[in-house]
């Protein structure tokens, strides 16, 4: 009895909050700098023109398509790398003890998530490109250890003048 007491408190307090929270739709600080690094504007070509420079410059970059909807303009894309060394494995191994050992980064995921987007210019042909990067960790048991945004302004620089040589080549044809 006094369990459910106490649920029918909890429902009613919960249940008392109207509205959105004040800070809920707040932007952080860094938001415009994240922007900045993420998104890069191109003119003179297609919306087919700028989505395959897109899939082609993941590719050249080992990525794999997992998901791509041209209609909204997204790709996701991901690849698998080791996280942890062999060697590193080793001697926590012969220090701290098998478990330990297991228990270490195994593998990770580099996901790429492109976003296409129209600027509206009358002449349809001016695009916005927004690209991310996360990086998802694993230990040996499968448990997620780390989940994170890659912020290297090398990885988003390299992406870019990738993609803008090849929505170049595209554009002439080459």
């Amino acid at each position: 009895m006094n369990r459910f007491l106490l649920l029918c408190v909890a429902v009613l307090a919960v249940g008392c909050q109207r509205g959105i929270p004040e800070d809920a739709l707040a932007l952080n600080g860094d938001t415009l700098e994240r922007r900045q690094l993420e998104a890069r504007r191109f003119t003179g070509t297609t919306d087919e023109n700028i989505l395959g420079a897109c899939a082609g410059v993941a590719q050249d970059m080992g990525f794999a398509i997992d998901e791509s909807e041209t209609k909204l303009g997204v790709l996701a894309c991901s690849k698998n790398r080791e996280a942890g060394s062999g060697g590193e494995r080793f001697a926590v191994a012969l220090l701290l003890g098998a478990n330990a050992a297991n228990s270490m980064d195994r593998d990770q995921r580099i996901r790429l998530c492109i976003v296409v987007k129209s600027t509206g210019n009358v002449s349809g042909k001016d695009w916005v490109v927004r690209a991310t990067f996360q990086r998802v960790v694993r230990d040996s048991l499968g448990r997620v250890t780390k989940l994170e945004w890659l912020s290297d302004e090398e990885l988003y620089q390299d992406f870019f003048q990738k993609l803008s040589k090849s929505v170049f080549l595209e554009a002439q044809k080459i």
